[in-house]
């Protein structure tokens, strides 16, 4: 599954700020919560419906970016025989938030959490999201617990959910949980993260699955006003703990597959045409792309220390186009894997950022526990595939807009500075159109040229414009 792309702001300008503001203005992005949803959200944190099961004693721990409090999940790993068992405690939404209180209503109005540079628009007030409802450390906890069996390779043999209180008792950052097993002072359950994860990952790469290793960017505005763009990749625990969430989320789709009711998240195959234009940029940026290898290998041999292979993974982004979510209340949709993932997956353990988790998950503990799925879920599912979109697609333009915004401020003092660069696409209606990107920096912008642009070819441009005002930037090709 593509990692989502992050950007953050170490330190700010005004003009920056200003900017950043003005797209969530434009983009007419959700604002502070109204008055009787911050009310409603305290109250619903002061009266959670809570499970009769008690599972405080299993010793779980979190793992999340550094700061972090709407904290969704929380794990621990054992040793069963020669396999494993992995319980997955969700942050019970609904034992807060009743359908068709305001605050259901709010959730369903902004759909996801949105990320900006620095900023963070949630789904939930915090009342929930950051106190009663979030996994936080030494809180009991009600939760929705996966309890998912591994045999030795770490497949799947069994997945059972159900609701219980829970309590946290470490939090890590990312960080300090891969430096921790790095010097050899980490736990069993990190421990166990690490092995697990592992496997996961060769089970990944054996069922032709990808995981795009989209690094963050982080932009440090200097003192004397220059922008200076970093890259931060992905620890290996980072990667250890997503395979726990996929895990999940595809053992979730096999229960709603088995039960015929559900919500899936989809994605289609590759278009043949996007590979083919890949091979022209990975051969522009001189990587090695052999005709005979699938392009799920060719991303998993690419080493994103490399500013060109940075490139070419931000440009491989365009093999992940159309995502979306099916619901079904009856016969199975055709088609419903996850290219990715190359399996039917499902979103499940994001509640507290992500509104489609909440209902996915009500399925999922109705279906092991044999009881009919609630109603307010089955009859919200036919919308949600309508909403989530609708919120990608907000949170799309969010992040398009913000990275434009980090570009053209990196980029405003160089304007006539030369650049090398691979021009990564062209436009069918207009050769003389399209996108480079600057292997050194990772920046992707319009560029134009007088003659036809030559497709994954290594070029140096021009950058004509880097305006922060309009968010425009633009290089040409002589």
């Amino acid at each position: 599954m593509p990692s989502n792309l992050v950007v953050r702001v170490k330190e700010g300008s005004d003009a920056l700020r200003a900017a950043l503001a003005e797209v969530e203005t434009e983009l007419e992005l959700p604002g502070d919560f109204p008055a009787e949803v911050t009310a409603a959200a305290e109250r619903d944190a002061a009266s959670p419906t809570l499970p009769g099961l008690d599972r405080t004693d299993i010793p779980f721990l979190t793992i999340d970016p550094e700061g972090s409090m709407d904290l969704d999940q929380a794990l621990h790993l054992e040793r069963a025989g020669d396999g494993y068992v992995v319980h997955y405690a969700i942050a019970d939404v609904a034992a807060f938030v009743d359908p068709g209180d305001p605050v259901d209503l709010e959730a369903h109005r902004r759909g996801e959490t949105l990320y900006g540079a620095g900023t963070r628009i949630p789904l939930h007030p915090p009342a929930l999201s950051e106190a009663a409802a979030s996994l936080l450390p030494d809180q009991v906890r009600p939760a929705l617990l996966w309890s998912i069996s591994l045999d030795a390779v770490g497949s799947l043999t069994d997945v059972t959910v159900e609701r219980a209180l829970v309590r946290s008792r470490e939090r890590w950052a990312y960080d300090a949980a891969q430096r921790a097993l790095d010097d050899g002072s980490a736990g069993e359950v990190l421990q166990l993260l690490r092995e697990v994860g592992m496997l996961r990952e060769k089970q990944e790469q054996d069922r032709g699955g990808i995981s795009l290793p989209l690094p963050e960017q982080e932009v440090e505005v200097a003192a004397d006003g220059d922008f200076r763009l970093e890259f931060r990749q992905q620890l290996p625990a980072e990667l250890w703990n997503a395979q726990i969430s996929l895990l999940t989320g595809m053992a979730a789709a096999r229960l709603m597959i088995d039960g015929k009711v559900g919500l899936l998240r989809t994605l289609p195959k590759a278009d043949p045409r996007d590979v083919r234009r890949l091979h022209h940029v990975a051969r522009g940026l001189g990587i090695s792309w052999p005709e005979q290898e699938g392009y799920p290998e060719f991303i998993r041999s690419l080493d994103t220390s490399k500013p060109a292979h940075q490139a070419m993974v931000v440009a491989c982004t365009r093999l992940l186009r159309g995502s979306g979510y099916a619901a079904f209340d009856g016969e199975v949709p055709e088609p419903h894997v996850h290219a990715a993932i190359a399996a039917p997956y499902a979103h499940v353990t994001a509640p507290l950022r992500r509104l489609g988790d909440r209902y996915a998950g009500e399925v999922c503990v109705a279906l092991c526990a044999g009881r009919p799925v609630p109603d307010w879920v089955r009859s919200a599912l036919p919308d949600l595939p309508g909403t989530m979109q609708e919120a990608g697609r907000r949170a799309g333009s969010y992040e398009r807009a913000v990275l434009d915004v980090i570009e053209a401020g990196l980029l405003s003092a160089r304007v006539g500075e030369d650049f090398e660069g691979v021009v990564t696409s062209v436009r069918e209606d207009d050769p003389h159109k399209g996108v480079v990107m600057l292997s050194s920096i990772g920046v992707e912008a319009p560029v134009t040229s007088d003659g036809d642009l030559p497709l994954g070819t290594e070029v140096k441009v021009r950058l004509v414009t880097a305006d922060l005002a309009t968010r425009k930037v633009e290089f040409h090709l002589g």
